[in-house]
């Protein structure tokens, strides 16, 4: 009989098998690529999503605080900081944006058409205007404008107003030092930098601030000048007076400690108020007493004398024929300045007289190249390093490009610019015994009240030697005395200087003009124990002209009052203290 097979189901049950290895495969793999991509979305991309998401409901604006303290030397306060509101608006916020802008435009003196552009913009926060006055502040807030936010910041305030101001310089709006000690030190007293944080719902409008953001690192530190600001006053008030007196141009002024560099007082005729320093013309802004340069004349006289002295080339007491008033040298004509005729003079009278054929007939003596060697000793042609932006090197031309005749105009002042700092560091080195010193305004750092740095005196290199200076201070104090200096002369003390009128140079015409003129006087006192030295220039006065008249009496007015502020006595005060002892 004949066997029947069954039905083999080994074929279905090995599709079933496949089809669902194949499904079972096609889940794995899509559940590795899930997870591949979670991987990379959680992981490796987590830190720029979370700035994403976090960016769409937050808004952050960084504010300047807790800018840094200047003060003068005994620590009064020339520059402090006040906290004032600034205005912004969320414009997601605003339900009537033409009243808001209305308001905003009429209170704060802005244009209505800008402010409400402002306001209908798409942005979440908009500055409308920074550091604003409390009385606006006031009136703004009375009207409870919706949308209209306020912020505290910090402004940076000068207390003395124009005192200083120069020196001190000016800040930003964002509180970042532009001028002066403001921008040498801004690492220093740039404060810190905080986040206002705004956070926002899904349509962008602003749900509250969040004002607790860190600061930056960086504590701000004070700093504390060489500058005295009664010296600084005194200085100012005498040099404005002067200006305004002779419907000068411009004038400068600067008192120094000759024995260590110290800067008592720099001062800028006519000044600005660095409070509102955008409303003066940018050349009142400049310090031109460290970076103008200018001819010096006269009081550049003194160099040539102790670079002659110290040379050996002459003493004090040797003899010079000034030519009773005019000397031919190279085809041109030198005549003296004062118009006076000198006949047979000492050395250390054609500087007290100021003759101008004595220094020529002295730089003849002298050489060339040893009267450049002596300029540059004292500092002319560079800078000194001052810390103050923009010092000027002046300008002192190479042996090469001098003329034949160049050591002439050079020996009374003439074919050199140099800046008034120079040219009171040069006879400071005269007063202390021949050292140039390095010039500064920064006496030291503070931080939380406790000094973190000091200046201290440095020598740049010694012009001349000690004998020199002392010879120097005799001719300088003759100057005074019998000379053309006569006007700086103050009862009870001495006082050595120099007196200075040059001519201006004219570049139009190409050449110097016989009416501007540079009038000046640089000296110190007490001359035998120096703690002043003082330079005064003045610009273009108008009728007498003569450094004499025009300037040698703000040297005294100044040296007088600072004198009797810094309790240095006189000759007669000196010999009682003695008596006593």
């Amino acid at each position: 009989m004949k066997k029947v097979s069954k039905p083999n189901s080994n074929p279905d049950r090995q599709g079933l098998k496949n089809r669902l290895l194949l499904i079972g495969v096609l889940f794995f793999l899509f559940a590795g690529a899930l997870i591949s991509r979670l991987f990379y979305l959680q992981i490796i991309q987590h830190d720029e999503l979370l700035a994403r998401s976090e960016g769409q409901y937050r808004a952050e604006e960084t504010v300047q605080y807790g800018r840094g303290n200047i003060y003068d030397r005994n620590m009064n306060a020339l520059a402090a900081n006040v906290e004032l509101e600034s205005v912004a608006v969320n414009p997601q916020e605003v339900t009537d944006p033409q009243r808001v802008a209305k308001i905003l435009s009429a209170v704060l003196g802005k244009d209505f058409d800008k402010v409400l552009r402002q306001i209908e913009s798409r942005k979440g926060f908009v500055w409308i205007q920074r550091k604003v006055l409390p009385e606006a502040v006031k009136a703004i807030k009375r009207e409870s404008l919706q949308g209209v936010e306020f912020v505290i910041e910090h402004k940076r305030f000068y207390p003395k107003r124009k005192l200083a101001s120069h020196s001190l310089g000016f800040v930003g709006i964002d509180n970042q030092g532009l001028a002066g000690v403001e921008y040498l030190h801004d690492s220093r007293l740039k404060g810190a930098s905080v986040k206002l944080t705004t956070e926002k719902d899904a349509r962008g409008r602003r749900i509250r601030w969040a004002n607790t953001a860190g600061q930056d690192k960086y504590q701000s530190l004070d700093v504390a000048l060489t500058i005295d600001e009664v010296v600084q006053f005194f200085t100012e008030y005498e040099l404005e007076k002067a200006v305004k007196k002779h419907q000068a141009v411009r004038g400068f002024a600067i008192v120094m400690n000759p024995k260590t560099g110290e800067i008592y007082s720099i001062a800028n005729a006519p000044a600005f108020n660095p409070n509102n320093f955008s409303s003066y013309p940018r050349e009142t802004r400049k310090n031109q007493a460290i970076s103008g340069s200018f001819e010096p004349g006269s009081i550049f006289k003194p160099v040539l004398a102790a670079a002659a002295i110290d040379s050996g080339v002459a003493a004090p007491n040797d003899i010079f024929f000034c030519e009773n008033g005019a000397y031919r040298l190279g085809g041109r004509l030198f005549r003296e300045a004062t118009g006076h005729s000198f006949g047979w003079l000492s050395l250390k009278d054609v500087i007290a007289n100021s003759s101008n054929i004595g220094t020529i007939k002295i730089a003849e003596k002298l050489g060339r190249k040893t009267f450049y060697k002596y300029m540059k000793r004292f500092g002319f042609g560079e800078k000194l390093g001052v810390d103050l932006p923009g010092e000027g090197r002046g300008r002192l031309r190479p042996l090469r490009e001098w003329s034949r005749l160049s050591h002439a105009p050079l020996s009374f002042g003439q074919e050199i610019s140099v800046t008034p700092l120079q040219m009171i560091s040069a006879i400071s080195a005269m007063a202390n015994g021949g050292a140039l010193m390095k010039p500064y305004v920064t006496k030291a750092t503070f931080k939380q009240g406790e000094a973190v740095a000091r200046t201290e005196p440095q020598i740049i290199r010694r012009a001349v030697a000690p004998e020199t200076g002392r010879k120097m201070l005799d001719i300088l104090r003759r100057a005074v005395n019998h000379g053309t200096g006569k006007n700086a002369a103050i009862e009870g003390f001495d006082v050595a200087g120099k007196t200075g009128t040059a001519q201006k140079f004219d570049p139009l015409a190409g050449s110097y003009s016989d009416r501007f003129y540079m009038a000046s006087f640089v000296g110190f006192v007490p001359a035998y124990s120096p703690r002043l030295a003082i330079l005064v220039m003045i610009d273009s006065p108008k009728g007498t002209h003569y450094g004499g008249s025009v300037a040698a009496p703000v040297f005294r007015e100044i040296a007088k009052q600072t004198l009797r502020y810094m309790n240095i006595p006189s000759r007669k005060e000196r010999v009682l203290i003695l008596d006593r002892a």
